[in-house]
């Protein structure tokens, strides 16, 4: 049984900060910064690829709510909101939302910023039409 599950079965303690019959929300352990905080669907789910539709509603409806509460208690300059899955950086394969305030020189860097690409208009077109044929 993994991490999570057992935090939600009440085998091991954790700061929880919202529950109900779908969702977990608690204080991750390592607080890379003030109030940070993981959400979990309750039902072991190892990742993206595997939560279904329905799965997702509870879990995504409960995700605002919490970061409300994160920005009324500790009044950050912004939040990130982080989904690893897979490698490289998925440790706990339990899907879960990383809610992470964000401050003032907090030292944490996301690493999105890379130069802007030299992408052309017909590549594009391709990597869209890639994804839009899986969709269907």
């Amino acid at each position: 049984m993994c991490v999570f599950c057992k935090i939600v079965n009440k085998e091991i303690p954790a700061y929880i900060l919202y529950e109900d019959e779908a969702v977990l929300g608690f204080l991750d352990i390592s607080q890379v910064t003030v109030g940070h905080t993981l959400v979990i669907p309750k039902k072991h789910v190892a990742n993206i690829y595997e939560l279904t539709e329905e799965e997702s509603i509870p879990l995504f409806k409960a995700i605002p709510k919490i970061a409300t509460a994160l920005k009324k208690a500790f009044n950050p300059i912004g939040l990130n909101m982080i989904n690893n899955n897979d490698r490289p950086l998925q440790s706990v394969f339990h899907f879960h939302v990383h809610l992470i305030p964000r401050y003032e020189n907090d030292g944490m860097y996301i690493g999105l910023d890379k130069a802007p690409g030299t992408i052309d208009h017909d590549h594009f077109l391709s990597l869209k039409d890639k994804v839009t044929q899986q969709l269907k």
